[in-house]
């Protein structure tokens, strides 16, 4: 994918999606930083880059702390490629969501990227080239049960692409998103009952799908082969059934 030179930040790589993305790109030559919360799973992930000939780092952050997130941008330094991936749900209906959890949601699902964006995005732009990649969900353009703050959540993540997409397209700098749907990771592998009940009732493959299939959109997007996309919303779920 050409990514010898560049170095890319992805937030939430000690597992899931964003491990499976810090591989991916480091596999395909980027220099990786490894963002997360626990040192001893950074260094873990950073170790299996590096074995398998890669080169990585690890910074720890709490993304829920804009000083944390601001930062993580600083040691970031002038990376090439953001991967938007950290993120957080919380299932509850309108009633039972406690003010604490909505603050929680919105603040790592879309405040944090939106200070990182703010802190690297310019400096790409100053550099002529760049590419952003959000991690939203399928759930963000459909009704679910008990998913409001964090569909809400993921929505504006959507919009803010777009409206980044704009503002950055004249400078070289992409910006697009990927939609998730019913993934396995170790935050839902454990009901795989209901993660199976959940790819039966809302895809066409009628699967779950896993985290490097949503790396390889990922990478596609970060890379110059994805030179005349930005804006767009790729959907990684494996189809929507037909209605009956």
């Amino acid at each position: 994918m050409g990514f010898s030179g560049r170095t890319a930040l992805v937030t939430g790589a000690t597992a899931g999606i964003g491990r499976a993305v810090a591989a991916q790109l480091a596999r395909e030559g980027a220099e990786v930083i490894v963002h997360g919360r626990d040192p001893e799973r950074g260094d873990a992930v950073v170790g299996e880059i590096e074995a398998a000939g890669g080169t990585a780092r690890f910074v720890q952050a709490d993304l829920g702390d804009p000083e944390g997130v601001l930062r993580l941008a600083e040691q970031a330094g002038d990376a090439d490629i953001l991967v938007n991936n950290a993120g957080v749900y919380k299932f509850h209906s309108t009633a039972e969501m406690t003010t604490e959890l909505f603050d929680l949601q919105m603040n790592l699902n879309t405040k944090a990227p939106y200070l990182l964006v703010r802190e690297l995005a310019p400096r790409m732009a100053a550099r002529g080239h760049g590419s952003i990649v959000n991690i939203s969900t399928v759930a963000a353009s459909l009704t679910t049960s008990g998913s409001g703050i964090y569909a809400a959540s993921k929505a504006a993540l959507e919009q803010l692409t777009q409206i980044w997409a704009a503002e950055y397209a004249q400078q070289g700098v992409r910006v697009n998103t990927v939609a998730p749907g019913p993934i396995r990771t170790p935050g839902t592998a454990a009901d795989e009952t209901m993660l199976k009940a959940i790819a039966d009732g809302m895809t066409a493959m009628g699967r779950v799908g896993e985290p490097e299939e949503v790396a390889e959109a990922v990478t596609f997007l970060a890379s110059d082969r994805a030179g005349y996309i930005t804006g767009a919303v790729l959907e990684v779920g494996g189809g929507r059934p037909a209605l009956a």
